[in-house]
């Protein structure tokens, strides 16, 4: 229920090939730096380098006061919101929203990815219109600096990674100010609560409600 095939649609990102590489998602995080500056000197007339390794779609919209670090792609008919800050190694897809004092920092988008409000989006891939509430957040270091292990029942998976946000599937709802610990999964199209906070594997078609209270989506 966690593979790269179970959360996310492929079709709907430029890093496809990359992710198909990978049996778990989570197997991605330490080369999408490469992945982008393979890619990016290569991208069609559409998009500028309007700095160095940083590619943006001409249709995508950048305010003046949004930072983008290197390196960085931004896709067709996204936004990217006053005072966003891209520390690097984003690639963010088609018609996304990064908004208002949202950060980003080693990760992968899909397409129509909302993080429009006071979101810290870290070492964490976000499939196709996940969208993030106000104030929600990956955590992506555990408080004792230990790597991370996800949890799914009595298993426990080993990552092998310090810095592990989360894994959130195609059309999940993450409630405002809901936290995402490290090693988080969610499955596709489901709904993490308001003010949640939650660890380990969320199956897809879920709501979260509090921890060790998860429902079936009805319908």
């Amino acid at each position: 229920m966690f593979t790269v095939k179970d959360l996310f649609n492929l079709d709907h990102t430029m890093a496809k090939d990359y992710l198909s590489q990978f049996t778990f998602p989570w197997e991605a995080l330490q080369g999408i730096k490469d992945f982008i500056l393979s890619v990016g000197p290569f991208l069609d007339a559409n998009y500028e380098e309007v700095s160095e390794n940083v590619w943006v779609h001409r249709t995508a919209k950048v305010f003046s006061s949004a930072y983008l670090g290197a390196p960085c792609i931004i896709g067709p008919e996204s936004e990217i919101r006053h005072c966003a800050f891209i520390r690097g190694s984003a690639l963010v897809g088609q018609s996304c929203v990064v908004g208002n004092s949202t950060e980003l920092k080693n990760v992968i988008l899909f397409d129509g990815v909302q993080a429009p409000h006071y979101n810290y989006v870290g070492d964490s891939i976000l499939g196709h219109f996940a969208h993030m509430g106000a104030g929600s957040i990956t955590s992506n270091v555990k408080s004792d600096k230990q790597l991370v292990i996800i949890h799914h029942g009595d298993e426990k998976i080993e990552t092998g990674i310090k810095k592990f946000g989360a894994m959130v599937g195609d059309y999940v709802e993450v409630g405002c100010n809901a936290v995402l610990n490290p090693g988080t999964v969610v499955g596709k199209n489901s709904t993490i609560y308001p003010t949640s906070c939650v660890r380990g594997v969320i199956p897809e078609n879920s709501i979260y409600k509090v921890s060790g209270h998860i429902t079936e989506k009805k319908g």
